[in-house]
């Protein structure tokens, strides 16, 4: 990442970091490890595959090579580490808004959906909030576990969810 990519990304991750998230951190786009195995997880494991209106399985959807294309693109961006899901989602829609404001018209940020209680798609109804629909980490190809791994940002399966935090990811990416 250039001097100029890591202020950019450092001055959206202060921004996150106001804004209520746990950590954020600055990656440059080769710090982003792809691998559509994810797709695997998806289909075999998630009860959403095939309901959620930002699960990879929807009609049209990019392949996964087309997504990686897609986002090898981008120069860098900001993980965003909280344990609400919500509000995970919430910054990283600000931060886009915030950089889009700025002329980064590109920016657009991954984390899993958490607009409504239950998704319309499970419903076999439109998305009630299209413009802020954004797919998670996962579903575009990402392996979030070694992403935010090598970044230093904590990232486990729960052995007992009752006790246990749990970790939230969205990204940022910039150009």
């Amino acid at each position: 990442m250039t001097d100029e990519q890591q202020r950019l990304a450092r001055r959206y991750a202060d921004s996150a970091l106001a804004r209520g998230a746990c950590d954020a951190v600055p990656f440059g786009i080769a710090d982003i490890c792809f691998d559509p195995r994810t797709l695997l997880k998806c289909m075999y494991g998630c009860p959403d595959w095939g309901k959620s209106h930002t699960c990879p399985s929807r009609p049209g959807n990019p392949s996964m090579d087309e997504l990686r294309r897609m986002f090898e693109r981008y120069a860098c961006g900001i993980v965003i580490h909280t344990h609400d899901k919500a509000l995970s989602q919430r910054i990283s829609f600000a931060v886009e808004a915030e950089a889009y404001q700025d002329g980064l018209y590109f920016a657009f940020s991954l984390s899993d959906c958490a607009m409504c209680a239950t998704c319309a798609g499970f419903e076999g109804k439109p998305c009630r909030f299209p413009h802020n629909a954004r797919p998670a980490f996962h579903s575009v190809g990402i392996d979030v576990y070694r992403t935010v791994r090598n970044l230093g940002l904590p990232l486990y399966p729960l052995r007992d969810a009752e006790r246990e935090e749990q970790n939230w990811y969205s990204a940022v990416f910039l150009e």
